[in-house]
């Protein structure tokens, strides 16, 4: 499902305009963006919560050219689904 697929969906369930929708969709990713660059995890309850994960330094192998490599410690996102989430998955 793409972004204009949730806005029209959205759109449809509330019987609001695409327009404000869309910016109401935007303004969200936006917010959970800004929140994780700052290392803060989003929580939202019975849906899942956005996080950061940090991986460790380790060392990695380059095959064709035969070399050892160090990939540096780094930070990434995650998303973790509510067990809600999951069961209505499941189902």
């Amino acid at each position: 499902m793409t972004k204009a697929e949730i806005v029209d969906k959205v759109a449809k369930a509330t019987g609001i305009e695409k327009i404000a929708v869309q910016s109401v969709v935007e303004a969200f990713m936006d917010t959970v963006k800004d929140s994780l660059v700052k290392k803060e995890p989003v929580y939202l309850r019975g849906f899942g919560s956005f996080i950061i994960k940090h991986r460790a330094k380790k060392a990695a192998r380059n095959i064709t050219k035969k070399t050892t490599m160090t990939i540096p410690a780094h930070d990434i996102p995650a998303f973790k689904p509510a067990k809600v989430f999951v069961n209505a998955v499941k189902k």
